[in-house]
């Protein structure tokens, strides 16, 4: 996003007017290693196992990044594990200038609003209000070398852990 400052000098005689521009910080720059489309071989509490694919990619004239998720088809695991989920993430700058957020919808019918924020160069994290009735959740995604880990996790009102309910890793596609 690019701010205009305009600079009027006034000589006797002569007016003279600079422009310069000041560039804001690019809040998308810290999430682009997430883009492109991902396998994803997760584990499950209990040890369900599955595999399926997820793409993030730049929608909507660059304003918003969304994740969207595919269970690949003959997925094999317990019953208590769904075969058939799908979800959307979405992540948005609420304001210019202001640190993302990301709101999170799946077939379940449950929705999450994110706080975002990258503690590293390669780490993104997704966190839930603590102020928000039930678990606090946490979604993190870190890359290391060409491979992408990520982990859905859930911290219960008066626990100090978090506890993972899904973990996941894969190459990009």
């Amino acid at each position: 996003m690019k701010f205009m400052l305009a600079l009027a000098f006034v000589l006797p005689g002569l007016h003279l007017a600079a422009q310069t521009q000041v560039s804001a910080p690019d809040p998308w720059k810290a999430l682009a290693f997430l883009e492109g489309t991902w396998e994803a071989k997760a584990q499950g509490s209990g040890g369900a196992a599955a595999s399926g694919a997820y793409t993030f990619r730049r929608e909507l004239g660059g304003h918003i990044l969304a994740r969207h998720s595919t269970t690949q088809a003959g997925c094999k695991a317990p019953d208590s594990f769904d075969c058939e989920h799908g979800d959307l993430l979405y992540v948005y700058a609420d304001m210019p200038g202001q640190p993302l957020k990301a709101i999170y919808f799946d077939n379940e019918g449950h929705v999450i609003h994110y706080d975002v924020s990258t503690p590293t160069a390669t780490t993104v994290m997704f966190l839930s209000d603590p102020a928000t009735p039930g678990p606090q959740f946490r979604l993190v995604y870190e890359k290391k070398d060409s491979l992408m880990f990520g982990k859905f996790q859930m911290h219960m009102p008066g626990q100090t852990d978090w506890k993972s309910y899904l973990e996941w890793s894969g190459s990009k596609k």
